[in-house]
């Protein structure tokens, strides 16, 4: 490693009280002294000093004799004098560090605990969740162009299709192969204009060493997060909401974002100004760290909704959030590009995983309960994003005199045509004649 020639000091976020100077990381702030910035062009950016976005630990891999000056996983900052000749490839970046950058926010203190969401929550199945992992962890390979993607697309939809969705198969180029995406609809049932909230996720895998023909398993990178999609979609599909859902599958992803990007291009202008949030999952079932850790991925147009997902993770998980407004290498991409507001969700750390997009990303390899923990966070948001719709139970009104016998049940005597008395009664649920529930007139 070549030393930086800018004059900086690392010190906890709290000592450091001039945003102009000084960059965020979690606990960590990176200082850099006055007359070098006045060195940068109008002070936008750090001379000497550069930030890397990674997925896992690409960067580190393709260049392992630079060392960070600092390493806060996924964000890495190097000195310019170790900057790589190419800027960027579709697995890390590297762009000038910039001040006032923060990845971390303060994380937001528990919520009051919505008895319709803890019961929503309680709908999630890990069983069925481990169940798709597994389905899609066994095919050979889900490289985009594969004939096992299309099954994977194939199981996905028989999946959507049997819980109300209405699918569709959106066309997709890779390349100069074709792919395709998945969508599943489901539509909202409340009053005035609906919104939309779309659940995304790659269904692709890769290995990169071995080719297109290799194992590429892709337990985590992506069987986690495309499982995550069809199990919210189950969930959400038990209860009536205001807005619409609307479930996406990837195509073409590990090869640049093909899918989503192309999805975001032709998206109708009608459509783009109904989303409400844009919730990715990508990786969501590794544990990496001590704790249970998720790290929380958007930019200034999704700030509302990263912030509702962190009390959700506050109020109803035990997870440990990190956040970043530096979007990259993820289907969340397009969106925020677009102005629209989207996010990732991530596992924290995801840099300590060696093993993904390669023959070792295995079932063997997952932590089941950090995923569940996930998938309540986001079940927690997508509630109160969706908002559901209450249903009441149209009971008949009697025609007669009415006693009640106990909480919900209710005794009506009326005298018919016949002049007999006659006895129904109000079970909770129906009428039925008082004799078949072992009563008798008296």
């Amino acid at each position: 490693m070549t030393t930086s020639p800018v004059r900086y000091l690392v010190v906890p976020a709290a000592e450091a009280a001039d945003a102009g100077r000084a960059a965020r990381f979690g606990d960590r702030t990176i200082l850099w002294c006055a007359a070098a910035q006045r060195l940068g062009r109008a002070s936008r950016t750090v001379p000497g000093l550069l930030l890397v976005t990674q997925v896992g630990r690409s960067f580190q891999d393709d260049y392992p004799d630079v060392v960070p000056l600092l390493d806060h996983g996924r964000q890495l900052v190097i000195s310019a004098a170790d900057k790589p000749r190419r800027r960027s490839n579709h697995h890390w970046r590297v762009e000038p560090l910039r001040p006032g950058v923060v990845v971390d926010l303060p994380p937001l203190g528990a919520q009051r605990v919505e008895r319709t969401t803890a019961d929503l929550l309680a709908q999630l199945s890990p069983t069925a969740y481990q169940a798709d992992v597994t389905w899609l962890a066994n095919l050979p390979t889900r490289h985009s162009l594969s004939a096992t993607f299309t099954q994977a697309v194939d199981f996905a939809a028989a999946k959507m299709v049997a819980l109300g969705y209405t699918t569709t198969r959106m066309p997709i180029t890779v390349g100069a192969g074709h792919s395709e995406n998945l969508i599943g609809d489901r539509a909202g049932a409340g009053p005035g204009p609906r919104g939309l909230v779309l659940i995304t996720a790659h269904l692709d895998s890769i290995n990169h060493a071995g080719g297109p023909a290799s194992s590429a398993p892709g337990a985590d990178d992506n069987g986690s997060g495309s499982a995550g999609v069809l199990e919210l979609g189950r969930v959400l599909a038990t209860r009536t909401w205001q807005h619409d859902v609307r479930l996406i599958l990837f195509g073409g992803e590990e090869q640049g974002l093909h899918g989503s990007k192309q999805y975001v291009t032709a998206l109708p202008a009608a459509d783009r100004a109904r989303v409400r949030a844009v919730l990715n999952m990508d990786m969501i079932a590794s544990k990496n760290t001590a704790t249970p850790t998720v790290l929380l991925e958007g930019a200034a147009v999704s700030s509302t909704q990263l912030s509702d997902l962190t009390a959700a993770a506050a109020t109803y998980t035990g997870l440990k959030v990190e956040t970043s407004f530096n979007p990259f290498a993820s289907d969340h991409v397009p969106f925020i590009n677009a102005g629209l507001p989207a996010l990732l969700t991530i596992e924290g750390a995801d840099s300590a995983n060696g093993n993904i997009h390669s023959a070792g990303d295995t079932l063997s390899t997952l932590t089941w309960p950090l995923a569940a923990e996930i998938l309540r966070m986001n079940a927690a948001a997508l509630a109160g994003w969706l908002v559901e719709v209450p249903t009441t139970v149209a009971r008949p009104r009697p025609a007669g005199a009415v006693v009640s016998r106990g909480p919900g049940l209710l005794d009506v005597f009326v005298v018919g045509a016949d002049r007999a008395l006659h006895h129904k009664a109000w079970d909770g649920t129906s009428w039925r004649d008082y004799e078949s529930l072992g009563g008798v007139i008296s």
